[in-house]
């Protein structure tokens, strides 16, 4: 089975990767400063784990008095569920554009899977380290002792998973993707990419990512993928996505 080597500019996105954690040092203005807290509890714990950041870190990067903090967030539980449901809010609005319906659906898994590696490599750029997945990273670590938070994160990925299915079935009715269970085949392709990125962080190779998109699909049965991986694609026209949080 295989990808079309070619895509629509209809299909095809630019990730414009800006400063995720962009902080106002305004500290006369309540009204950014939940917004700053989310967005330093959300870079801080990518960068080290849920368990080693503390409320007096996220307030100094988000240039909050800790004071404020208590105004917001009874507790750091409270801030990173705000924090992961602002993301996926984000996130969602890129999944839905990315998954038109008006995108063949082969166009589409192509593009999700383009996009992944994509924001992964802009982040190392910036920050030096490979991120990996927020919601693998933060629901492997604490899924077991917050059930908010684990709550919400098997939420977001079985949001995934639906659309992964859908599209994967669609895809087999053209024959872009060999017959079996779409919801299986969701599920397989789900756990290879997030695999993929989870072993980059662990082994720091940003190498990994770059070859996520081929190997996620060969693990599906597609095997000849073209100018899928970044610095390989192809120079068609792309929209303008912004995204907040450094992840796939």
């Amino acid at each position: 089975m295989s990808f079309p080597t070619t895509r629509r500019a209809t299909a095809t996105m630019t990730i414009v990767w800006g400063n995720f954690c962009a902080i106002s040092m305004d500290m006369g203005r309540t009204s950014d400063a939940r917004q700053r807290l989310m967005d330093a509890a959300n870079s801080l714990i990518c960068e080290y784990s849920y368990g080693a950041v503390t409320i007096d870190a996220i307030c100094e990067r988000a240039a909050v008095k800790k004071g404020s903090f208590y105004y917001f967030f009874e507790s750091k539980s409270d801030l990173a569920v705000a924090a992961i449901d602002a993301w996926w809010h984000t996130r969602v609005k890129v999944i839905e554009k990315i998954f038109s319906s008006s995108i063949p659906p082969d166009e589409r898994l192509l593009t999700y899977l383009d996009f992944v590696p994509e924001v992964q490599l802009n982040a190392y750029s910036r920050s030096g380290q490979v991120l990996g997945c927020p919601l693998f990273t933060l629901g492997a670590e604490i899924c077991l002792q917050d059930g908010r938070i684990h709550a919400r994160i098997m939420e977001f990925l079985g949001e995934v998973l639906e659309i992964f299915a859908r599209t994967i079935a669609e895809a087999q009715e053209s024959g872009a993707i060999p017959r079996g269970d779409p919801k299986v085949i969701a599920r397989v392709l789900l756990s290879v990419y997030e695999g993929i990125l989870t072993l980059a962080r662990i082994e720091h190779d940003p190498e990994r990512v770059r070859h996520m998109t081929q190997d996620a699909l060969s693990a599906i049965g597609v095997r000849d993928v073209h100018g899928t991986v970044p610095g390989g694609r192809s120079g068609a026209t792309r929209e303008i996505l912004v995204a907040r949080f450094p992840a796939d």
